[in-house]
């Protein structure tokens, strides 16, 4: 039974389309050639646009006849490239497949000494790679790549059926391979700016920290905190505690207290309790750091967490009130990691608790002021001495 190359295509067609990792697809697209159309060994020579160059970046076949990986570079004045990338195969041939066997024949007759000469170094190079059959794959008017074909494992020739699918096929591969690099390099793009967000976030972190003499290393201690909790908590409930949550309650405790800029430095570094309206002035700083980062919208999950890492579970909190449930998870986290590492730090007005006398008082407001789940996990985590 023959295959159904319109089936095949359509097939190939849906799939590529799901894949974002170029090095992936083009494996995937030799291995299907391969099995499907059962021939000796293909590979995929792909532009390299940094160096302007064509590398077998993948081949797959029998040991012998499969080419190795890396072997083949070509150049753009290669004759096999410049035959495809000047449309030189446009002015030979009707279609977009150079069959080894058509090739050699046509090279005996008249075809313009320069297409002759440059068709002589293409034979020369099919046959170093033992290739029946080249398709170019182009992206709009560039040469994105060149798939080649070994021999059928039946000995047979390649029918026409089978010509047009792999050059329908190399129009669909184009497109494929040219989304994922594109996928690729906006990923790339996006894990730079991310990174360059995290320093700066982190060294904006050190600047608040800075300010407020007597909270040293504060902010680095919340955050680490927060993820082993989080960590934790991610144990029993993958699906609430992912990976984006971890890196949406990252950036919020990171910035949890930016709102602290607006807060006079006669207040932070007061030695001694404050007022009821230095303490209204001080209440105002996660309120302070949301509208500060408002306009980032990237941030807002995480401002969820700058706003509400002072609301207690019992509603008695600010800027809100909120209780239970209704205070974001994120937030809540903070606000348990904030709390531990307030009483374990000293202040002018009294000497810091040890970690096992702070977890007595936190477990004593636990369902009170802190989320009890969230204590839990903090008390789990003093248990087995990591923090």
């Amino acid at each position: 039974m023959g295959i159904d190359y319109k089936k095949e295509l359509e097939s190939a067609a849906k799939t590529m389309i799901l894949v974002h990792e170029p090095d992936t697809l083009i494996k995937m697209i030799v291995r299907m050639i391969v099995q499907r159309v059962r021939i000796s060994h293909a590979g995929i020579l792909l532009h390299d646009k940094d160096r302007d160059t064509y590398i077998l970046t993948v081949s797959r076949g029998t040991t012998g006849l499969k080419i190795p990986k890396g072997f083949a570079r070509m150049d753009a004045d290669n004759p096999l490239i410049r035959f495809f990338r000047e449309r030189i195969n446009k002015q030979i041939f009707n279609d977009g497949a150079l069959v080894y066997e058509e090739a050699k024949i046509l090279n005996q007759h008249k075809i313009g000494l320069s297409a002759q000469k440059i068709l002589k170094g293409v034979l020369y190079q099919m046959e170093i790679f033992e290739t029946e059959v080249c398709i170019p794959s182009y992206f709009r008017d560039d040469l994105l790549g060149v798939l080649l074909l070994g021999s059928k494992k039946n000995g047979k020739k390649f029918g026409q059926d089978e010509l047009d699918f792999f050059v329908a096929l190399a129009d669909d591969v184009a497109m494929a391979i040219r989304n994922a690099q594109l996928f690729k390099e906006l990923e790339l793009e996006l894990n730079k700016n991310k990174r360059l967000f995290i320093h700066t976030t982190v060294a904006l972190a050190a600047a608040i920290d800075a300010k407020d003499h007597y909270t040293h290393g504060h902010t680095a201690r919340v955050t680490d905190l927060s993820l082993k909790i989080a960590n934790r908590l991610m144990q029993k409930n993958k699906n609430t505690f992912n990976e984006k949550f971890l890196e949406h309650l990252h950036i919020a405790s990171l910035l949890h207290d930016i709102g602290k800029i607006g807060i006079p430095e006669s207040i932070l570094n007061k030695e001694g309790p404050l007022n009821d309206t230095e303490i209204r002035k001080m209440q105002e700083h996660p309120t302070v750091g949301s509208v500060i980062l408002q306009p980032i919208k990237e941030l807002e999950d995480s401002i969820l967490g700058v706003k509400y890492h002072h609301e207690k579970y019992d509603g008695s909190g600010y800027p809100e009130g909120l209780k239970g449930n209704q205070i974001p998870l994120i937030a809540a986290i903070i606000s348990v990691a904030d709390t531990f590492d307030a009483m374990t730090t000293d202040r002018p007005y009294r000497r810091a608790f040890s970690k096992k006398e702070a977890i007595v008082e936190i477990q004593q407001v636990s369902g009170k002021q802190l989320n009890p789940q969230i204590v839990n996990a903090l008390v789990q985590l003093y248990a087995e001495s990591k923090i």
